[in-house]
Order: C-alpha cells, then structure tokens, then sequence
C-alpha cells in the first residue's frame, strides 16, 4: 500500500459513500470504484460492505483504516517539520536566566543556537531573583528550581536537565574540622549560606533539606556559620579557602571536585528541586523560535555535562 490508497480508505470510511470519497480526493467516481477493488484484489479482502445507500467498513476494512490514520498523521507531522527547518528563524527570544549557570553553561549554549539560526536576536538577561515574566516581556527563563510559589496552571515548566545540589568543603577545613558523620552534626560545623534565587527570609536559607539518594528519605538540619552571602560565588570561594562547608550545584563545582580542590561531604545526600527548569507564562501558543530553543537546550544538557567534569 502506499500513500494514495491510504488516502483512499480513509476518504472512503469519512464520506461513507464512492461519490463523497471522490469528491473530497476531487477524481470521478469511477476512479475511486477501480482503485478499491484493486486494492481489495491486491489484499484479499474486502474493506468495504456496499449498501444502496452507504459504505461501512468491514473488521478488516476498521483495521486499515486505524493503521491508515496513524501513517497520514505521520506523513503529515514529518512534513511540518521538514518545512519548519527549511525556513529561516527570526524574529527576538528575551530570556532570563541565573548568574551562575547562564554565565557557566547557558550563555555559551545561546551563542551555539545563534550560530545555527542568525537571523535570530537572542536577550539574555541574568538576575539573582525570577522576575514577572509576562509583565516584563519575556518569553521564559531557565531557573534551578521551577517557581513553587506561582499556581501551576499560570505557568508552563520544562526539565531542562537533572541537577544536584551537593555538600562540599576542602581538605583542610575538613582535616581541621573533621567530616561530619550524619546530617545532624552539619549543625556543629561552619557552613557557608547563600541567599541567592529566592525571596526566602534568612531562617529559610539555613534550612537545608537533604534528600538520601538510595531510599529516598529526607532529612533537614539550620545550619550557621560566620559567613554568608547572595553569591553563590562568593560561597563557593571562601569553601575554596577552607572557611566551611557548603551547598552548591554540581555544574558549578564539578571541575573542583575532580580537581580534588573540593571534597563531597556526607555524598549519599544531595538537595531535591534543584534541576534546571524551563518556566515562562502561559500561553495558547509557543513560537516556533522559542520551541526550537527549548528543544535544543534539552538535548544541550541531556547528558548532564558538568557530571563529565566531575568524573
């Protein structure tokens, strides 16, 4: 069978009649009539049961007629596609994005999509808090965790990628301090707090939530120490430095890790609601620009790059 006589059974079973099939294939009726009986001939059965006054499928017929349906709607998907790659993007995608990650690995993954699309204006945006995001004319932004404080049905989310919030601290403030055994003795250590991407108060900051990665369980623990910052990168330094123990993304400190600058603390244990998430406002309709450059950052990170690293 080929795509004209899947064509032909579905007109067929539509209309229920050689007349209406013919008209919506715009042929003669005759033509429909030969072509089914050389189909029915070439397959050995009948598809049809003919009435005076109206066509209806037989089992056999009903079973062509689903697999018919679901080729056409690939034939159709495939061409929407193939016509979507050969026209040229345009037009302007704003983003916003956070400090770190967008300076680390979204940044250089925008100027590789552009270079793909150059008839397309890219704005990226870095902030340490979410903005309102329709209000402020833009059309998503890639965050560490997807805004839980908005209703779900206001907005539209995506997992860009899986990431881990993981404990780390150097040799020498552990070979001064000791490794802390469980959860709960990170309460007696320095522990570096960022008060970065949230409108959280400071008590919510020193609250870490542990998730255990074999069985699930959680655990939380306030933490404190003499330092804390709205820099991730700050925090990252000063645990560079030996000046405490702290909670941070594994694609910003992978490289420190394999380095062995840093060491994995308690490394059963990481921070859930940490992936990357797409979120922008809800709207009937994703411009291609922008589903295209969703898709590609998808497949960008799939592989969780900054794990390479840490390896």
């Amino acid at each position: 069978m080929d795509r004209s006589d899947l064509e032909l059974v579905m007109a067929i079973r539509g209309r229920g009649s050689l007349a209406g099939a013919a008209a919506a294939l715009d042929v003669v009726p005759s033509v429909v009539t030969k072509r089914l009986a050389a189909l029915e001939l070439r397959l050995g059965q009948r598809l049809f049961e003919r009435t005076t006054r109206r066509l209806s499928a037989t089992a056999e017929g009903e079973a062509v007629c689903q697999h018919a349906k679901a080729l056409l709607d690939g034939f159709a998907a495939l061409e929407n596609e193939l016509g979507e790659r050969q026209s040229e993007l345009g037009g302007t995608v704003r983003l916003v994005g956070t400090f770190g990650f967008g300076r680390r690995w979204l940044g250089p993954a925008l100027a590789d999509f552009n270079q793909r699309h150059p008839g397309l204006e890219i704005q990226l945006m870095l902030a340490e808090t979410l903005p309102d995001l329709g209000a402020e004319g833009f059309d998503g932004g890639i965050w560490l965790w997807a805004p839980q404080h908005r209703r779900a049905g206001d907005w539209v989310t995506r997992r860009i990628a899986r990431n881990q919030r993981v404990l780390a601290a150097s040799p020498d403030y552990l070979a001064r301090r000791g490794t802390p055994a469980d959860v709960a003795a990170l309460a007696s250590h320095d522990c570096l707090v960022v008060r970065e991407n949230s409108d959280g108060n400071e008590r919510e900051f020193a609250l870490w939530t542990l998730r255990h990665a074999r069985d699930g369980t959680t655990a939380r623990v306030r933490v404190r120490g003499p330092l804390s910052s709205n820099s991730g990168e700050m925090a990252r330094d000063w645990c560079l430095a030996g000046r405490g123990i702290m909670l941070r993304s594994l694609w910003d400190i992978a490289p420190r890790l394999a380095s062995g600058e840093l060491v994995r603390v308690l490394p059963q244990f990481a921070m859930p609601d940490a992936d990357i998430q797409w979120v922008a406002p809800w709207r009937p309709k994703t411009p291609r620009r922008v589903r295209l450059l969703i898709d590609f950052l998808v497949e960008r990170f799939r592989g969780e790059p900054w794990k390479q690293l840490s390896s």
